[in-house]
């Protein structure tokens, strides 16, 4: 039995910041575009990610004077991944990372903040309000033509008589339907953190994080493509990310990361157990080791007075607000509020402070608070704090390979026509761990240039 066809010049799988990205882009160059969204809300994981952008070379960088570059940024992202990224994918990142940046605040885009985080030597994590981000971009997108399917599952690629890809048969409110495009079919699904299948299969051990990232996340274009002999990328990295209380919801983007800010993390039994200036996809994957699963940030009032309220990984007053930080005047009443075995938290403190007073090295071999930048701070200035903290399953960082035009590839290398693959349903880029940043900024990057490739007459 025929079902209803739909023919669109680009056909685009999820509504996150990659899909949104490329069908925007194509929109606004005078394509005809759909955008498919699996779930009732547009957005997906992107909507509850804290909004962080990693440019180099920025005005708000130049503003602080702050010292950055794109080849520091290549190294940072090299050595965080252990070498085992696809450098052809960061370099097309870093050549196109500045007509994204522009792009993005020629329409009407703010960074209200640089930060250091996760992997980076130079601040270089630009925060910006997600939500209204993707709320603006769609609004450009139906400004230009663009058509919105909420409520659209996709669940199977179409290919025509030579094997390329024309199209996407999906699961709607009104039943089955098939859209095709001219240019092609872009894959914007997402990972799959909340896909517990595919979780057994390739990180069985982050079953025990906490289940986050966007309800459609269940890992269907991966599926999708993998069904066509999608080579695969990146799939033994898979960890979720440490410091979200173990009461996280998905009202606002809870996850901090005092301990870039000065603190240490510690278990029940007061003991440290990983070295906190580490990327935190790593302390996601240690914390795991612990028990409960749980580890405690440790902070002074100096690490406190750091926090900025509103502003993802160091808003430690709206987790006070909530209830979700404990508070005393001495570590022996902070140990004892938060379930934590006092004299150990107090042995730890100590010889923590004394590597801070450079009077001798640190056990864990920390040196600097967030990968070799800044000084260790003494944790003796009351009142204390105690965030206890899990792993949080944000997304899965791994995928689809792709080539630097964005193009999905079979496990030999070579091109499946008429297939793209963008953002987190992709791999290769990351590697072997992941830089604060980098995903909402590859899902744009790499938009904006599938957006642009599948436009091209030779990619029609």
């Amino acid at each position: 039995m025929s079902i209803p066809e739909h023919t669109f010049d680009l056909v685009v799988i999820g509504s996150g910041i990659a899909g949104q990205t490329a069908a925007t882009s194509a929109a606004e160059s005078g394509h005809d575009v759909v955008l498919l969204e699996k779930t009732g809300t547009l957005g997906g994981s992107s909507a509850m990610s804290g909004g962080w952008f990693a440019f180099s070379g920025t005005q708000e960088q130049a503003a602080e004077g702050i010292e950055d570059s794109a080849e520091l940024f290549l190294r940072d992202m090299l050595e965080l991944g252990k070498h085992l990224n696809d450098r052809s994918l960061l370099e097309a990142y870093l050549a196109c990372q500045e007509d994204t940046y522009r792009w993005l605040k020629d329409h009407g885009v703010v960074f209200r903040e640089v930060e250091l985080s996760s992997g980076q030597s130079a601040r270089r994590s630009h925060n910006s309000a997600i939500k209204e981000v993707l709320a603006t971009l769609h609004q450009a997108f139906t400004a230009a033509g663009g058509q919105t399917r909420l409520s659209h599952r996709a669940v199977r690629l179409v290919r025509d008589d030579s094997g390329r890809v024309t199209g996407v048969e999906t699961d709607t409110p009104q039943g089955r339907a098939l859209f095709r495009g001219r240019a092609g079919v872009v894959l914007a699904t997402g990972g799959f953190s909340r896909g517990t299948d595919l979780l057994k299969t390739f990180a069985p051990e982050q079953l025990a994080a906490i289940p986050y990232g966007g309800t459609g996340n269940t890992g269907d274009g991966l599926k999708m493509a993998w069904r066509l002999g999608a080579g695969m990328a990146d799939m033994s990295f898979v960890s979720g990310t440490y410091g979200s209380h173990p009461e996280t919801g998905e009202e606002f983007h809870e996850l901090l990361t005092a301990y870039y800010m000065g603190a240490i993390i510690v278990n029940r039994r007061g003991r440290r157990f990983v070295d906190e200036s580490r990327d935190y996809k790593t302390l996601g994957r240690v914390v795991l080791d612990q028990p409960e699963g749980l580890g405690f940030q440790i902070f002074d009032a100096k690490v406190r007075a750091k926090s900025h309220r509103g502003i993802p990984l160091k808003d430690v007053d709206t987790l006070e607000d909530i209830g979700h930080v404990f508070k005393a005047g001495t570590l022996h009443e902070l140990a004892e509020l938060a379930g934590i075995d006092p004299a150990g938290l107090a042995d730890t403190v100590e010889r923590y402070n004394a590597v801070a007073a450079g009077e001798q090295a640190d056990e864990m071999g920390r040196t600097s608070l967030c990968n070799g930048v800044g000084d260790l701070l003494p944790i003796d200035e009351a009142p204390f704090y105690a965030y206890p903290a899990k792993s949080l399953m944000t997304t899965t960082y791994c995928g689809i390979t792709i080539n630097p035009h964005g193009q999905a590839l079979d496990v030999d290398g070579e091109v499946i026509d008429g297939l793209y693959a963008v953002g987190e349903v992709t791999g290769g880029f990351h590697g072997a761990a992941y830089m604060t940043g980098t995903s909402l900024g590859k899902g744009t990057v790499f938009g904006r240039i599938v957006a642009r490739h599948a436009a091209t007459p030779s990619a029609a």
